[in-house]
């Protein structure tokens, strides 16, 4: 199957973005996971549901689905038998399919997950969702598309080709299996052969959005407390679904994680940064990397199409900026290519007046790359001097490199393709 080229990128040098080889298709019994309340009550409408009860019906799904993490409608007590008879002839409470579930040295977790194929009988597709705890939260990084759309040339995951957009059931799917898998649900326990967190992985109490969110039915402390679309994929590549998704997820009525505990990450994708601002209203993190047009050209190919000025004079306007909600900017350090204290300085003078933080990422080597990692010590004269300058500057702290769950590593390990075979598919997914 040969996608058709964008037509948006034309005359560009090089490739920059990929177009998806399939669409998404939707089963003969869909799952209700991803729904609004106004979708919810369409589909019961569907069913038979008379429109005075649909408002009220569609609240008690979401309460089940998002805030006790039902997984069949026999759970769902204040529903009528009748009615729970009815759902299950024509839907179901699906989350994504567990191939496999990794944990590394350092606790932190990697599912990957299989998802329908739009061809009968063709392989299904994968992606990956990773879970990494630490004293004071638990993160969860979801992905966004099967692939990614961009070909960021440090990244795992930009050599993969770019498959389809996720729904956004099958992004909150991401966030409802976690939590499956981890036990973390009001009087549910995690399901046989799943790896849960130890006692030590409690939360402190300390923790303001804890304190609000621990209830005294739960083992410990809630165990997903923040979300970053940092997963497979470019987030506003797949505005729609990744808006339903989010506002899913920060409804206080279910899943209820704050929106300033919700990180939406870009590339640059300048148009819908304003729009993920209006309409999500999420923390901002925008992955940067370099402070000159003719670098960023190669790491972040998007550049070539908004170019760094561009794409900071967005990150200005977005909606909400302030000193409490910082633009976080993400920056691999790459030996002897972005990490001096020429770019360092240049670095600064980029984000004056952004309130912002500045997260340096030590690259993560992958099989193939011809990237290395900036030695430790550059690192920590490049963090200082940002901070000196009066920006934060937290260099993250590597997690998961034994299975592949780090930054940039987002890539199924099942796809055992050649690299002839691979580099085909590119051509195939890429356009110039």
């Amino acid at each position: 199957m040969t996608p058709s080229l964008h037509s948006d990128t034309s005359g560009l040098a090089g490739f920059v973005e990929k177009t998806p080889l399939e669409h998404y298709v939707a089963p003969a019994k869909p799952s209700l996971v991803g729904l609004s309340r106004a979708e919810l009550g369409e589909a019961l409408g569907r069913i038979g549901v008379p429109p005075a009860q649909r408002k009220m019906r569609a609240q008690q799904l979401w309460h089940w689905l998002y805030a006790r993490g039902a997984t069949g409608f026999e759970e769902m007590t204040s529903v009528s038998k009748e009615l729970r008879a009815v759902l299950d002839q024509n839907f179901t409470l699906a989350r994504p399919e567990v191939v496999a579930e990794q944990v590394s040295v350092d606790g932190t977790r990697k599912w990957l997950l299989r998802l329908p194929s739009e061809h009968a009988g063709e392989r299904a597709h994968e992606i990956e969702c990773v879970y990494i705890p630490e004293t004071d939260r638990g993160t969860l990084c979801v992905s966004s598309q099967v692939g990614c759309t961009l070909t960021c040339s440090f990244c795992h995951t930009g050599t993969q080709r770019l498959v389809r957009n996720l729904t956004a059931g099958e992004i909150v799917g991401q966030v409802l299996l976690a939590r499956d898998r981890l036990g973390d649900w009001i009087h549910r326990s995690p399901p046989a052969g799943a790896i849960v967190p130890s006692a030590d992985a409690t939360l402190p109490v300390s923790d303001p959005d804890v304190r609000t969110s621990a209830k005294p039915e739960m083992r410990s402390g809630r165990f997903v407390t923040n979300i970053v679309m940092m997963g497979m994929g470019e987030p506003l590549y797949n505005f729609e679904a990744v808006r339903d998704a989010l506002l899913i997820v920060a409804d206080n009525e279910g899943i209820g994680i704050s929106k300033r505990r919700i990180t939406l990450s870009t590339s640059g994708v300048v148009p819908n940064i304003k729009r993920a601002g209006d309409e999500i209203g999420a923390m901002l993190a925008v992955s940067l990397h370099a402070v000159r047009d003719e670098l960023r050209n190669e790491l972040v190919p998007l550049n070539r199409k908004y170019p760094i000025a561009e794409l900071l004079d967005a990150c200005r306007n977005y909606p909400g900026l302030t000193n409490a909600k910082r633009i976080t900017f993400e920056y691999v350090m790459l030996k002897n290519l972005n990490d001096n204290l020429a770019d360092a300085k240049a670095l600064v003078r980029l984000l004056k007046g952004i309130p912002a933080k500045i997260n340096l990422i030590p690259f993560n080597p992958w099989p193939g790359t011809r990237y290395e990692c900036s030695d430790w010590e550059q690192i920590e004269k490049f963090s200082e001097f940002i901070f000196n300058a009066g920006y934060s500057s937290p260099v993250r702290t590597p997690r998961g490199r034994d299975i592949l769950a780090a930054c940039g590593q987002l890539k199924s390990e099942t796809e055992k393709l050649t690299a002839r075979e691979r580099m085909a598919l590119r051509a195939m997914a890429m356009t110039d």
